[in-house]
């Protein structure tokens, strides 16, 4: 499964800057001083109006064709890369509790390995990220 969505949004230019709205997120807008960091503040807009949902449960995008806006407004297709926003705002660390054998314990305390960082590393092998 993708963790990638692409939503139309509304930018509008400002005497400095743009405004940015997602029509098919009820409250989602924000702003920039340029188009860059419109482009960044809408993606992270969108991480936190979507947080704690499901990915079955986003909302469906629009096809920008569908959206209308007035001059000197403008749609442009944002995408969102919830795997990225994670990433970036939901790193704090989880406890897990697990069971390995008693000689392999041993053994990885003699060489004094870190339990954390190899689960960490094989989940992300694992999964491909």
């Amino acid at each position: 499964m993708s963790s990638k969505f692409f939503y139309p949004a509304i930018f509008e230019p400002e005497e400095i800057g743009f405004s940015v709205y997602i029509p098919d997120i009820p409250g989602c807008m924000t702003q920039g001083d340029s188009m860059e960091e419109a482009l960044d503040m809408v993606q992270d807009a969108i991480g936190l109006m979507l947080e704690g949902l499901d990915e079955a449960d986003y909302p469906a995008a629009s096809s920008p064709t569908e959206i209308s806006c007035t001059s000197p407004q403008f749609v442009m297709m944002v995408p969102f890369d919830k795997l990225a926003y994670d990433k970036k705002y939901n790193s704090k660390s989880v406890k897990k509790t697990l069971s390995i054998p008693a000689w392999l314990n041993a053994m990885a305390l003699k060489k004094n390995l870190n339990f954390s960082n190899i689960l960490q590393n094989a989940l992300m092998r694992e999964l491909n990220v």
